[in-house]
C-alpha cells in the first residue's frame, strides 16, 4: 500500500500548495523520473564551495581572535570524536594549490567565507582592524580573479567573534545588528572593488535553530520556544541594514549585488487529498525557507508562522506571541532588500498533520504541529539526513518563484555526503546525485525560474561542524591524517567537469561517457591514496622514529662512557 501511496504522490501536488503558481509550471502532472537532455543559457556561472571554519585551519595564527566554533569545538563531547577546526584542510595556507584545482575543472565561480575574527579579532571595528587578515582574504580574491574565477563571497558563514558572544550574548543582542553592518561595510570598504557577488548571512536558520534552540552548533544554547525567533528577527534586521548601507554607499561606485543564502528542504504532502497535510507540507518550507525569504520579499513573516506560533504562546497562557513583530517601520525597510536569492537544498521530506499538545512546552519544532517521513526507497549513502530525491528540488525551485515574484537564484549549496569506513573515491552516488538534481534544476530553467548559477557543496572535504570529520561533502578527497593534508580527486571532480564544459547535459551516449571515464580515472587516484598510508608511516619514522632512537643513542653512549671514565678512576 506504501508504494502504491509514492506512487500516486510523486505524480500529484494540489495546485493549493501553491495557489499563485505560475501557469508554465503544471503541479499535478510531473513526471519527476524524466531526464531532459538540453543545455543552460550561455551565461549560466558554474561553482563550488567552502567556508572559512570548516577549511581553513590557522585558528590562532597571525592575530586571528576566537570565534564561537573555536570555542565549541575545544569543548569535549560537542563533536564527533572530538575534532575540531584547528587544522581542518590548512586551506589558509593552500590558496594557490586550491585555486588551481578550481582552474582545472574550469569552474566559473568559487564560494567562500571571510572569518569575522581573523578581520575583527573582537568583532568590533573600532577596537582593532588585523591587517594580516585582510592581507588573506585580499591574497585570496586577487588569486581568484588572476585565474578567471569570479569570488561570491558571505560575509557570515556561523564563526561568530567570541567577544561578542560573551559580551553581549551574541545574536540575541539587538546591538549585533550594529556591529554587524559595520564588520560588513569594512568588507564592502576594503574587497568590494573586486567582489561583485555578495551573501550577508549563510543559512541563518541553523544559527538559529541548532544555535540557539537545539544547542547542537555553536554557541550551544537551548533557549527553547524564544531564542531562535529572537535571533532570526536580529539577523533579518542586520542582512536588511547591510543591503541599505551597501545601496547607498557602494552599489554605484561598486556595481555589486547583495544577497542572502537560505537553506531548504522540499516538503511534500503525505495524503495529496488531505487538506490538512497539504497545510502541513505548505508550513514545512513556510518555517525555513519563508521564515527569512518572506520578510526580505514582503516585510513581515509568513501569515503561517504568525498564527501557528501565536496560538501555541496563547496556549502557554502567554499574553502575545514568542515570535516577534516588525513595526510599519521596519516592514517597510526589510522589505526588498535581496537583488538575489541563494539557494541551499539537499534533500525532500513527507509531511503530514501533527497536533503537539501545549502541555509539551515551547518549542520551535512543536509551533509547526507536523511530522516528517522519508521513504525507505529513497538513496541513502549514510548520512542520517541527507536522501537522494531530485524531484523535490524543481518543486523547490518553482515554489520559489510563485510566491517570491520570480527572483534572480543563485543555487548556493548543493550537494550529498558521504560516511564509509572505507576510503573510495570512486563516488558513483555522488555523480548520480549531480546528474539528477541539476537536471532538475534544468527543468525548473526551463520552467522560467531564474536561475543564474549553481554551486555544488563543497569542493574539499571539510569539517563538518557537530559531525567532526566523519562526513565529507568534496570533490576533493582530503587526506586528514597526512601532514600536508592531500587533496586527490574523486571521480566526481571529472563528472561535474564534463557537466561544466558541455553547460549541461547534451545527449545520453555523452553522459554514459562522462561516467565511464570518470570511474576509471579515480581508479588512479584511489592508487595514490592507498599508497598514502604508507607514506605517513614514513613520515613517522623519519620525524618521530629516527629522532627518539638517535637520542636514546646518546643517552646510552653518555651512560657507557661515564661508567668508562669510572673505571679509569
Amino acid at each position: 500500500m506504501a508504494q502504491y501511496t509514492v506512487l500516486i504522490l510523486c505524480r500529484l501536488l494540489p495546485l493549493a500548495m501553491c495557489a499563485s503558481a505560475s501557469e508554465d509550471f503544471d503541479w499535478t502532472n510531473n513526471d519527476m523520473g524524466s531526464f531532459q537532455y538540453s543545455t543552460f543559457p550561455t551565461a549560466f556561472s558554474w561553482g563550488a564551495g567552502g567556508s572559512a571554519y570548516q577549511t581553513e585551519g590557522a585558528w590562532d595564527k597571525d592575530g586571528k581572535g576566537m570565534s564561537i566554533w573555536d570555542v565549541f569545538s575545544h569543548k569535549r563531547g560537542k563533536i564527533n570524536l572530538n575534532n575540531t577546526g584547528d587544522v581542518s584542510c590548512e586551506g589558509y595556507y593552500k590558496i594557490k594549490e586550491d585555486i588551481m584545482l578550481m582552474k582545472d575543472m574550469k569552474l566559473n565561480h568559487y564560494r567562500f567565507s571571510i572569518s569575522w575574527p581573523r578581520i575583527l579579532p573582537n568583532g568590533i571595528k573600532s577596537d582593532h582592524i588585523n591587517e594580516k587578515g585582510i592581507q588573506h582574504y585580499d591574497n585570496l580574491i586577487n588569486t581568484l580573479l588572476e585565474n578567471q574565477i569570479t569570488p561570491i563571497v558571505t560575509i557570515y558563514h556561523w564563526d561568530l567573534p567570541q567577544a561578542l558572544e560573551e559580551n553581549y550574548g551574541g545574536w540575541q543582542n539587538s546591538s549585533m545588528v550594529q556591529f554587524f553592518n559595520d564588520y560588513a561595510n569594512l568588507c564592502f570598504e576594503r574587497f568590494g572593488n573586486r567582489v561583485k557577488h555578495w551573501i550577508t548571512f549563510n543559512n541563518p536558520w541553523s544559527v538559529a535553530v541548532e544555535g540557539y534552540e537545539t544547542g547542537e552548533h555553536a554557541p550551544g544554547l537551548k533557549l527553547k520556544g524564544t531564542g531562535a525567533y529572537k535571533v532570526a528577527h536580529n539577523i533579518i534586521k542586520a542582512h536588511a541594514k547591510v543591503w541599505h548601507t551597501y545601496d547607498i554607499q557602494w552599489r554605484s561606485k561598486q556595481k555589486g549585488m547583495v544577497g542572502i543564502s537560505l537553506s531548504a528542504d522540499w516538503g511534500e504532502p503525505v495524503d495529496v487529498s488531505h487538506q490538512r497535510d497539504i497545510e502541513a507540507a505548505d508550513r514545512y518550507v513556510q518555517f525555513s525557507l519563508g521564515w527569512f525569504a518572506a520578510p526580505l520579499y514582503t516585510g513581515d513573516y509568513p501569515q503561517a508562522m504568525k498564527d501557528y506560533v501565536g496560538k501555541k504562546s496563547a496556549q502557554q497562557g502567554l499574553s502575545s506571541s514568542r515570535l516577534p513583530t516588525f513595526s510599519p517601520q521596519e516592514k517597510s525597510y526589510v522589505r526588498g532588500t535581496c537583488d538575489f536569492l541563494g539557494i541551499g537544498h539537499f534533500t525532500t521530506r513527507y509531511v503530514t498533520q501533527k497536533n503537539f499538545p501545549s502541555n509539551r512546552g515551547s518549542s520551535y519544532f512543536t509551533d509547526r504541529d507536523l511530522a516528517e517521513l522519508v521513504d525507505p526507497l529513497w538513496p541513502d549513502p549514510g548520512s542520517e539526513w541527507l536522501y537522494s530525491v531530485p524531484w523535490g528540488f524543481r518543486r523547490l525551485l518553482n515554489y520559489v518563484k510563485s510566491l517570491y515574484g520570480n527572483p534572480m537564484i543563485y543555487v548556493t549549496e548543493n550537494g550529498v555526503s558521504e560516511k564509509l569506513m572505507c576510503t573510495n573515491l570512486c563516488d558513483e552516488w555522488r555523480m548520480q546525485y549531480l546528474k539528477d538534481y541539476i537536471n532538475e534544476m534544468l527543468k525548473a530553467v526551463n520552467d522560467g525560474v531564474n536561475v543564474k548559477g549553481y554551486t555544488t557543496w563543497s569542493l574539499l572535504d571539510k569539517f563538518e561542524w557537530d559531525e567532526g570529520y566523519s562526513e565529507r561533502f568534496g570533490l576533493y578527497y582530503v587526506d586528514f591524517g597526512s601532514k600536508d593534508k592531500a587533496r586527490y580527486p574523486k571521480a566526481s571532480v571529472h563528472f561535474y567537469k564534463r557537466i561544466i564544459s558541455s553547460n549541461g547535459f547534451p545527449n545520453q551516449k555523452e553522459i554514459e561517457i562522462w561516467k565511464r571515464q570518470a570511474t576509471e580515472t579515480c581508479t588512479s587516484s584511489n592508487q595514490l591514496l592507498a599508497a598514502d598510508p604508507l607514506t605517513s608511516h614514513m613520515e613517522m619514522v623519519t620525524e618521530i622514529v629516527v629522532p627518539t632512537v638517535c637520542t636514546v643513542c646518546i643517552l646510552l653512549s653518555a651512560v657507557f662512557l661515564m661508567f668508562l671514565l669510572r673505571g679509569r678512576l
